[in-house]
């Protein structure tokens, strides 16, 4: 039978699928539109599955905020083309919006919401039948505090959600903090808050730093007194050009590897324990004022941290979580 522009416009709308999509499922259900609904549902399901091992790295990042709740929403793509579609965008808000209606609190219990008649997560793959391409439900993070916030940057990759210890703070204290967090990427609230382990490897590697650095100088010192140029023997390299130029002789060279050689055992040896600890609390106290959210120099005011700011706006008001979405790199 012919198939009506009307009831092609009709499948259309219901299902949001193209326009020959809508008139081949309707042609090939003689009109019927519920069976053509179902033929263009398992179409996404057979999209779904052969897309299945595709790599979806672009997307679309919203937050959202209500009374005492705030939460980020990931709907990732395979292209930045369909990341920029309306229809992909609306999906990742209507997501977002009932996940924060549900207060949802994992993953699992955001794909398994209704939007309309259908799970988010069966709303995912009628959407991968129009567009052809992979696409899943990728971050899902929420904030509960008395004051919560949320900041979308530009370009929908990535957002930041932040929420405050003192209700009946205005929402644009929150989001400067929100501002701050997506600019600065911090790694916990405050120094309690950062995982032991994380302070651990910092350590490690600031005092390998610290104990690199004092056997450099050392060595410098030892072939300068020697005279010859430190920065003519620092590497190989340096040591093959400087000697294709002129600038450094045979013997030169092998009297600095010599002198390096027994200048760098000799200090590793006996470095003082005490003061490689000392400059690597140094190292760490640095490591944690950078990305400690609380201690970070607040990004309107360099000479305020943001817990100065905080202070400043209310006595106590403090940063209870925050959560922070990136599609892209740091």
């Amino acid at each position: 039978m012919a198939v009506s522009i009307e009831d092609i416009k009709k499948l259309r709308h219901m299902t949001g699928a193209g326009m020959m999509d809508c008139k081949n499922a309707l042609a090939e259900t003689n009109g019927d539109i519920d069976a053509a609904i179902e033929i263009i549902r398992k179409k996404g399901q057979a999209v779904a599955a052969k897309r299945e091992d595709r790599q979806a790295a672009e997307g679309c990042v919203l937050a959202a905020a209500k009374p005492g709740f705030a939460a980020i929403v990931a709907l990732k793509c395979e292209t930045d083309f369909v990341a920029k579609n309306e229809s992909f965008r609306a999906l990742t808000k209507a997501i977002l919006d009932v996940a924060v209606e549900a207060n949802a609190k994992s993953l699992d219990e955001v794909k398994a919401l209704k939007i309309g008649d259908r799970t988010v997560e069966e709303k995912i793959t009628d959407e991968i039948g129009k567009t052809g391409e992979k696409m899943e439900l990728g971050d899902y993070v929420y904030v509960e505090a008395p004051i919560v916030s949320a900041y979308e940057h530009l370009g929908n990759k990535l957002a930041t959600i932040v929420g405050l210890s003192v209700e009946g703070i205005d929402d644009t204290v929150g989001k400067e903090i929100a501002m701050q967090v997506a600019a600065m990427n911090p790694i916990a609230v405050d120094r309690e808050s950062v995982p032991a382990e994380v302070i651990e490897k910092e350590r490690e590697v600031a005092v390998e730093k610290t104990k690199e650095e004092q056997v450099k100088k050392a060595v410098e010192a030892a072939i300068k007194k020697a005279g010859i140029n430190p920065n003519l023997v620092d590497s190989e390299d340096h040591i093959a050009s400087n000697i294709a130029k002129g600038w450094l002789t045979e013997e030169e060279a092998d009297k600095a590897r010599a002198i390096a050689a027994e200048t760098a055992a000799a200090k590793a040896a006996n470095l003082p324990a005490a003061m490689i600890e000392n400059i690597a609390n140094g190292r760490i106290n640095k490591f944690l004022k950078e990305t400690v959210l609380m201690e970070q120099e607040y990004h309107r005011d360099a000479k305020l941290t943001v817990g100065q700011y905080l202070e400043s706006v209310q006595k106590g008001l403090v940063v209870v979580n925050f959560k922070r979405v990136n599609l892209n790199e740091d």
